[in-house]
C-alpha cells in the first residue's frame, strides 16, 4: 500500500493538485473561452467567418485542449495511488471512468479540426457546401461534450466517495464532488431531452462541478494529505488484504 517509490503521500497529493489545477485552467480556456468568442449558435456563416479571421486563436484553443487530455492520465494514476487505501475497487472504477471519458473527449476534439480542413478546400468545394459541412461538426462537439460529461460524472461520484470515506482529505470535498457529478448528469440528460431547456441552465449548472474539483485541486496542492492518517488507513487496508488472502488460501 505504499505510494510510488521514493514519493511521500503529501508529495503525490501536491503533484495531483497541480495537475488538476492545470486541467481546470486549460480546460476552461479551451472549452469555455474560445468557443464563446468564436462560435455563434445557429449561425454557420458567422461562426466560420470568426474561425477564419481568428485561426491562430482557434488553433491555440485546440492545442490547450490537449493539456487536460494528456494530464488526466497522469492525474488519475496518482489519485489511484493515493485513494486505493480507501477502497481499491472504487479507485479502479474512478480510473476507468476517467480514461473512458478522456477517450471520448479526444475523439470529440478531432471534430473541432474539421472546419480548418474544409475551409482550406473552400474554393474547390464551393462556399455554401463548405459552410454546411464545416459547421455540422461544431454542432456535434456539444453532443460529444454531453456524452463525456455523463462518463465524467461517474468518475466524480467515485472520487467523491473515496474522498468522503478517507480520513486524510476533508470530507466536505467528497460531498462537493458528488453534487458536481449530479449537476453533470442533470445538464447532460437535459441536453439530450430538451436542448432549449438545458441552454437556460448554463452557466449555473456548471458551478457545482467547478467548485468541487477546484476545492479538491487546491486542497491537494496547498495542504496535501494528512500523512499519519493516510498511513493508518493504508495499514488497515493491508491487514484486511492479508486476512482475505489467508481466508482464500
Amino acid at each position: 500500500m505504499e505510494p510510488l517509490t521514493g514519493t511521500s503521500p503529501r508529495q503525490l497529493a501536491r503533484m495531483a493538485g497541480g495537475l488538476y489545477l492545470l486541467n481546470i485552467l486549460a480546460g476552461a480556456f479551451a472549452i469555455g473561452v474560445v468557443p464563446a468568442a468564436l462560435v455563434v449558435s445557429g449561425a454557420a456563416a458567422a461562426s466560420l467567418h470568426n474561425i477564419q479571421a481568428n485561426e491562430l486563436f482557434y488553433r491555440v484553443g485546440l492545442a490547450a485542449h490537449m493539456i487536460p487530455i494528456v494530464c488526466y492520465v497522469a492525474l488519475v494514476v496518482i489519485l489511484y495511488d493515493l485513494f486505493k487505501v480507501v477502497d481499491r475497487r472504487i479507485a479502479l472504477m474512478m480510473v476507468f471512468y476517467s480514461l473512458v471519458g478522456t477517450t471520448v473527449e479526444s475523439a470529440n476534439l478531432l471534430n473541432q479540426f474539421t472546419p480548418l480542413v474544409l475551409l482550406d478546400g473552400a474554393e474547390a468545394l464551393g462556399t455554401d457546401r463548405v459552410q454546411d459541412l464545416a459547421y455540422a461538426p461544431l454542432g456535434l462537439v456539444s453532443i460529444g461534450y454531453d456524452i463525456q460529461q455523463v462518463i465524467y460524472a461517474f468518475y466524480l461520484l467515485a472520487a467523491g466517495y473515496l474522498v468522503f470515506r478517507s480520513t486524510f482529505v476533508p470530507r466536505v470535498i467528497g460531498v462537493l464532488l458528488a453534487i458536481g457529478a449530479v449537476a453533470y448528469l442533470v445538464y447532460s440528460f437535459a441536453s439530450f431531452l430538451s436542448p432549449a431547456f438545458s441552454a437556460h441552465l448554463v452557466p449555473y449548472i456548471q458551478l457545482p462541478s467547478l467548485i468541487g474539483e477546484a476545492s479538491l485541486s487546491l486542497s491537494l496542492l496547498a495542504v496535501g494529505v494528512n500523512v499519519r492518517r493516510w498511513r493508518e488507513q493504508a495499514s488497515v487496508a493491508r491487514r484486511m488484504a492479508a486476512t482475505l488472502a489467508e481466508a482464500l488460501g
